[in-house]
């Protein structure tokens, strides 16, 4: 079949690939005229595991292809929009000016019966308002609008697109069901179901999974608190509750808050959603207004771990992307987090595999660093922000040497506190109880009472 893919972001760079990678003839068109060049080139713009190899052997069999113009619209058997939906400044509506754009441009280029599908995450009715501009640049044609929502990973983007749990249509019509079940005939094998819905429940799926997701994140990071103060291992909580079916393992892992460039940003628009149709999502609104303030207040943990104060200490802050094997740090939880310790006088040396050229607009006074060591030189304490698989195995006898005091604050329990003991590390993670032991074997030393109080509000005044 033939696809036109109008926008080679993330979705639809990632789709464009794999539809081709299923025999498929696609055209990714995008305005931005660097990157259409650059992926001429050979060049990937975005950090995604595989993706280079996908759109590589796909161009080289001739299957995919880049323009900045929409090309093969004409002709295509499905035209997919897969532009941005960022939240609009002001209002937190999510910003659909670029797929209304799409839309209009494509229209007078459309065939008779053309089969237009929504990728892009967009509210709910979004599909109406499409159909309604190209009936009225198109009175005579029998186009059909489809929403075929994605639910891709971030770092499993690849995997996703191929071994999905389901695939969401949203039309009533027979003729638009036909061609998008051919388009992913080739899943058949994997068994991926097919569930075919209204096309406004299809838009309302999408972020009403992406908004359980977050409740879920925040719910265990509420519990990981409790189990701080209760002397309980979150680990254990999580693992114990997942082993029940009906809830399910998958986003019990409790850490600084979730980020990146979906569950915020959903989450927001839902809410909008909701109100424009006057309803009120109380849980997530809380579940919202949580997670910002939980990314910020990780720093009370760097405070608490270098005895109330880190003014003028210099920090080591492992992980800058949302999660690992990405390069986005779209609403990732350790710009808040590092914007908190310089506010409280600290200067932080960072490490990243990959997040660090995007960060740098957000951060411009990190010092960054070309490895987790290197970062962690002169440091009085390292901040695991995200788990990249590089900090896994970090050396720790390296690590001691180089720092200027023992102390890791692990914000995505990666290590195991009996591992820290043996290694005379000072040891505070998400969830679970302090392992405080310094390379002396000493439990480390108190500030005077009145300063840790002082230094203790100063702390809250900061973060909040």
């Amino acid at each position: 079949m033939r696809v036109t893919m109008i926008g080679a972001g993330y979705v639809g760079l990632v789709s464009g690939a794999c539809f081709a990678d299923f025999g498929h003839h696609v055209t990714c068109i995008d305005k931005d005229t660097a990157k259409i060049a650059a992926l001429n080139c050979g060049e990937i713009p975005i950090f995604e595991p595989g993706l280079a190899e996908l759109v590589e052997a796909n161009v080289r069999q001739g299957r995919l292809r880049f323009a900045a113009k929409a090309a093969g619209v004409a002709e295509a058997d499905a035209v997919m929009i897969a532009v941005g939906t960022p939240s609009r400044r002001g209002d937190g509506h999510a910003d659909l000016s670029f797929v209304f754009d799409a839309v209009r441009e494509i229209a007078p280029l459309l065939s008779r019966t053309a089969i237009v599908v929504t990728k892009s995450t967009v509210p709910v009715g979004t599909g109406d308002e499409i159909e309604r501009i190209l009936r009225e640049n198109r009175p005579d044609a029998e186009m059909q609008v489809v929403s075929n929502p994605e639910f891709l990973r971030e770092g499993a983007a690849i995997q996703d697109f191929k071994h999905p749990d389901r695939i969401v249509v949203g039309t009533e019509d027979a003729r638009a069901r036909a061609v998008v079940a051919e388009l992913y005939r080739p899943l058949y094998l994997n068994a991926a179901p097919i569930l075919y819905v209204s096309r406004r429940a299809a838009e309302l799926i999408k972020y009403a999974s992406n908004a359980f997701l977050a409740t879920k994140i925040t719910f265990i990071n509420e519990i990981a608190d409790l189990c701080e103060q209760a002397g309980a291992d979150v680990q254990d909580v999580a693992r114990g509750m997942g082993l029940d079916n009906r809830i399910g393992g998958k986003f019990l892992h409790a850490g600084p808050g979730f980020g990146g460039s979906c569950f915020p940003k959903d989450a927001i628009a839902l809410l909008k959603t909701a109100h424009d149709h006057g309803v009120a999502l109380r849980i997530v609104e809380t579940v919202a207004a949580v997670n910002e303030q939980r990314k910020r207040a990780m720093a009370r943990k760097v405070v608490t771990a270098l005895d109330g104060s880190i003014r003028g200490k210099t920090i080591a802050v492992l992980g800058l992307t949302f999660k690992p094997n990405t390069d986005d740090t779209r609403d990732s939880p350790a710009i808040p987090l590092i914007t908190a310790l310089h506010d409280l006088g600290a200067t932080v040396r960072s490490y990243d595999p990959a997040g660090m050229e995007q960060a740098k607009p957000y951060l411009p006074d990190v010092i960054y660093c070309g490895s987790a060591y290197e970062a962690a030189e002169g440091a009085e304490a390292i901040v695991i922000a995200t788990e990249w698989e590089q900090f896994r195995a970090l050396d720790l006898e390296r690590l001691r040497c180089v720092m200027a005091r023992p102390v890791i604050v692990d914000l995505r329990n990666i290590y195991r506190a009996d591992e820290m003991k043996r290694a005379n590390f000072r040891y505070l993670t998400v969830g679970r109880p302090a392992a405080e032991r310094y390379a002396d074997g000493a439990l480390p030393r108190r500030r005077k009472a009145a300063n840790a109080k002082s230094n203790a509000r100063e702390a809250d005044e900061l973060v909040h």
